[in-house]
């Protein structure tokens, strides 16, 4: 009983400090999602400084029509990760966006049937006009793809989003940093949305293919050749999956933080705690790993704000 009641709870004092003593107090006040909070910037900041660890970032495409596509633009540009695996929405949003494409603040209750009658598009509470999604990914894609299919008949997902991302201007885009730093990205669902499926259009009247097995096996080349590797996953579905599914031939994550809104009480993958996959071997029943509950807008731009403090 004295070792289970021996860390008191602080009380906060949120008078002059930065984030990381923001975070620092987190730890300390004991309060729920806070001190979960706390615990992966922590675990994120040890992975960062590991040198022999290859560090994987995921995500899915709803947040990249926020704000967050800079903060998550800016995290890659200062190289804190080494693999992207995300969602065809993500390349989309990005690319939308990087062509000039505007997005609006919008609300969760407003009427998605007029909406739609004024050529509107609803995520979440960001409006998405249609001049400034599917019409404007056809009218800059298909020069590129034009160009790209003169090099080559067949390309890897990995390699035509990197060749997309050398041809941004864009200092908040996700993929023009990544091509800039030569980090790659796998979106093992490259159909899922509109640039797959303008690639399944274009694929129509030209000899052109996508080889997802390529990706696959780079994946599991990553895996199979790090001793060490870490991972910040927001949300779950596919992009989670993958980093833990190929981690797994590896004996496990070694460093793992998870952000999610969902419950685990479905059975979702979205919902599943860490503490779960390491009964499958993704995550080691010896690593460094939190989940941490909540909106990943709130939470994210806070652990970056303090590990770029920290480091």
């Amino acid at each position: 009983m004295k070792d289970l009641l021996k860390r008191e709870v602080k009380d906060m004092n949120l008078e002059k400090l930065n984030f990381s003593d923001l975070i620092s107090q987190m730890s300390s006040s004991g309060g729920f999602s806070a001190k979960n909070l706390a615990k992966a910037v922590y675990i994120l900041e040890d992975m960062i400084k590991d040198r022999e660890c290859k560090r994987f970032l995921s995500f899915p495409a709803c947040i990249i029509a926020t704000g967050l596509r800079g903060a998550i633009a800016q995290a890659i540009e200062k190289g804190l990760f080494d693999i992207i695996i995300t969602t065809c929405g993500t390349l989309d949003h990005d690319l939308a966006r990087a062509y000039g494409g505007k997005y609006y603040h919008g609300s969760f209750e407003l009427n998605d049937a007029e909406l739609h009658k004024l050529g509107v598009n609803r995520l979440g509470n960001i409006l998405v006009p249609n001049e400034s999604y599917g019409i404007i990914l056809e009218k800059n894609m298909n020069p590129v793809l034009e160009e790209l299919v003169k090099i080559k008949k067949e390309w890897s997902g990995r390699e035509i989003i990197h060749e997309f991302g050398k041809r941004l201007k864009d200092k908040n885009s996700i993929l023009y940093q990544a091509s800039k730093k030569n980090i790659p990205i796998y979106v093992p669902g490259i159909t899922d949305g509109a640039f797959g499926t303008n690639l399944v259009w274009f694929s129509q009247d030209h000899e052109f293919k996508i080889d997802i097995l390529k990706d696959e096996k780079e994946l599991a080349d990553i895996a199979f050749t790090n001793k060490k590797t870490g991972a910040l996953m927001i949300g779950g579905g596919i992009s989670k999956h993958h980093v833990i599914w190929w981690n797994q031939f590896k004996n496990g994550l070694d460093y793992a933080v998870f952000i999610t809104t969902a419950t685990q009480y479905d059975g979702s993958l979205s919902g599943a705690r860490l503490k779960e996959a390491v009964s499958w071997g993704k995550v080691k029943e010896k690593a460094k790993y939190v989940t941490v509950d909540g909106d990943a807008t709130i939470i994210l731009p806070v652990i970056l704000a303090a590990i770029y403090e920290k480091i």
